[in-house]
């Protein structure tokens, strides 16, 4: 069956979907997007991705389309047509498509996009042995809390990641702390058993996932650091991991090729995936 998208009030088989040329997110970078896990067929964490949309759109100034309640019917549409019960939906909205000029264009209308397709998320077996990740500087512009699609420097990174035959880049400030993935949230466990996680600022974006596993540490009671960490204190800490929507919870066992804790998944994190996925079965 071939896919089909959602563009403007149109569903077209994928191969056909298009925006103008002069849209603004094609241009300018001037838009929004959210990735959203399907699980058994149900959106995961919907609600927060809407919240931070509605944050993301309301930061660049961009008018919201669509109430929560018809972009909720649009997911499940795309879903549907799509048969896809495991995967992914990806949504887009952008300013809309006006002659090209810098400033915000008057009585445009912003450009919506919206597809999904099946994938296996988190492989298992992948979790089971861990990753390796990279460091990189990070170059990034100063408000990456908004998730735009301007994500060059995040496309670098990932593809720098590849060639070095690791899973991610984790992007490192001249101060040498951790911020975030190129895609991904950025944790450690302390050899004194604390979940840190670099506080949700501008300079990284508030991951849902990430948000999801806080509450499920907190239910169990686990000591939580929202802070800042050096690149040093990574390679010295007895875990680390990273989330995202894709990978859920994904154990870190090799920073620049040097071993994390015994190079091997740890405790909490394998505790945390487990908590995670139950959540997601749910």
């Amino acid at each position: 069956m071939s896919r089909i998208a959602y563009v403007n009030g149109r569903y077209l088989p994928h191969a056909e979907a298009s925006v103008h040329v002069e849209d603004r997110g094609f241009q300018f970078s001037d838009g929004v997007y959210e990735v959203f896990a399907v699980a058994h067929g149900a959106l995961i964490d919907e609600e927060l991705h809407l919240v931070r949309l509605a944050r993301s759109l309301a930061e660049l100034r961009i008018a919201k389309p669509h109430t929560d309640a018809v972009l909720k019917h649009l997911f499940r549409e795309v879903l549907r047509r799509n048969r896809v019960r495991n995967g992914m939906l990806y949504l887009q909205i952008t300013r809309g498509a006006a002659p090209r000029d810098h400033a915000f264009p008057k009585d445009v209308r912003p450009t919506v996009v919206i597809t999904a397709k099946p994938a296996r998320l988190a492989d298992p077996a992948i979790a089971a042995r861990g990753v390796d990740v990279v460091t990189i500087p990070d170059i990034r512009w100063r408000r990456v809390d908004i998730k735009s699609v301007s994500l060059l420097p995040n496309v670098l990174g990932k593809q720098h990641a590849k060639e070095a035959g690791a899973y991610e880049a984790w992007m490192v400030t001249e101060a040498g702390e951790v911020t975030e993935g190129t895609s991904t949230n950025a944790w450690i466990v302390t050899k004194y058993g604390a979940l840190v996680t670099r506080k949700a600022d501008t300079s990284i974006l508030n991951g849902i996932t990430r948000l999801t596993v806080l509450r499920l540490a907190r239910e169990h009671d686990l000591a939580i650091e929202e802070r800042s960490f050096t690149l040093s204190e990574a390679l010295d800490a007895a875990e680390a991991f990273l989330t995202s929507t894709t990978s859920y919870v994904m154990p870190v066992v090799r920073i620049n090729g040097k071993l994390v804790g015994g190079g091997t998944p740890g405790t909490f994190t394998r505790k945390l995936l487990a908590e995670y996925r139950s959540y997601v079965a749910r």
